[in-house]
């Protein structure tokens, strides 16, 4: 047995440390009916925030065990409140995805697992943390508040004018990165480093030239690309592909939902070659991205949102959810 059962379990925390009533997991409905955890098994949820999906995946079946993994100590402990009620079924890791293997060593063989690479809930409503300019916090970023490296503030104070630069262009996909990548250096220059959410929207607002008609402000690419480089968010997502899917038992299944282009081409391109189609551009004579066929996609398309959820839950309108079996 993966986990021992506990069928004296404590009923969960209704109000989850005030966030239970808030916490809406994105396109939970379409995950579950894909991952099928009512076949039962153990479950790898790499990102399990305030624990939705993951309580989903346990009510579907009392033969289904979970382990979730979260970098942020604080969701992790309001998600372990929320699903204590399943006992042993339920197991918590503070840790990084990207190291899947070591956390599920003798555990035995995996059926599902699950990556919702969104910021939380919890990280995106906080007014301490900044990664949200609606409120004025520090520039932190950081998910995992131990882990070393620099924060968001750290990175524009000491990188040079040229990588900031690449971030914003690269992350938040910013054609006008140059201009605020000069701004904030120049800032920097003249001994007024940006330290806070607002500093940083207020400027991007202005090198951006932001006009009140505009749907979307224009410091959202730039915080998108800053909390990506902080928390080197797209660094090991393909090695966890790779990883995730040779963990898998035969028709175990890899869900990944994605909230940026970045993101979906990155698994959309693994889940490619892990199907054994190759994707080397046309140019390279013989094939270098290592395609073999050991899953099959599930999702010829992306799964999004219908309207139905978009209503009760805007933060939905840019997650696409991409699911392989495998063979």
């Amino acid at each position: 047995m993966l986990f021992e059962q506990n069928h004296g379990a404590m009923a969960m925390t209704a109000s989850m440390g005030g966030m239970g009533a808030t916490h809406r997991p994105v396109l939970l409905k379409e995950t579950i009916e894909l991952l099928a955890p009512q076949r039962g098994g153990l479950f790898v949820d790499g990102t399990l925030g305030l624990g939705g999906h993951s309580e989903a995946i346990l009510e579907a079946s009392s033969e289904t065990f979970v382990l979730g993994i979260d970098r942020d100590a604080e969701a992790l402990e309001l998600a372990r409140k929320r699903l204590e009620r399943f006992g042993a079924r339920f197991r918590a890791v503070h840790g990084n995805f990207k190291e899947i293997a070591r956390y599920v060593d003798g555990l035995g063989t995996i059926s599902g697992v699950l990556v919702d690479l969104g910021v939380s809930s919890l990280q995106f409503d906080s007014e301490t943390r900044g990664f949200s300019f609606r409120f004025d916090a520090p520039l932190d970023m950081k998910m995992d508040a131990s882990s070393e490296g620099l924060n968001a503030a750290q990175l524009l104070e000491q990188l040079p004018e040229e990588e900031i630069a690449r971030i914003i262009y690269e992350y938040g996909e910013e054609r006008r990165s140059r201009k605020i990548a000069r701004w904030i250096v120049e800032h920097r220059e003249a001994g007024r480093p940006i330290k806070t959410t607002r500093e940083l929207a207020d400027l991007v607002a202005r090198a951006a030239g932001f006009k009140k008609r505009d749907q979307i402000h224009p410091a959202t690419r730039t915080f998108q690309a800053l909390r990506i480089a902080v928390n080197h968010e797209l660094e090991e997502l393909d090695i966890f592909l790779d990883t995730a899917a040779e963990l898998l038992a035969g028709d175990g299944r890899l869900a990944a939902i994605s909230f940026h282009s970045l993101e979906d081409r990155i698994i959309k391109q693994g889940f490619r070659r892990l199907a054994g189609q190759c994707t080397c551009p046309p140019r390279i004579p013989v094939c270098v991205c290592g395609a073999r066929k050991s899953v099959e996609i599930l999702t010829r398309r992306p799964v999004v949102a219908g309207e139905d959820e978009l209503q009760e839950n805007p933060r939905a309108r840019s997650a696409k959810l991409r699911v392989c079996r495998k063979r």
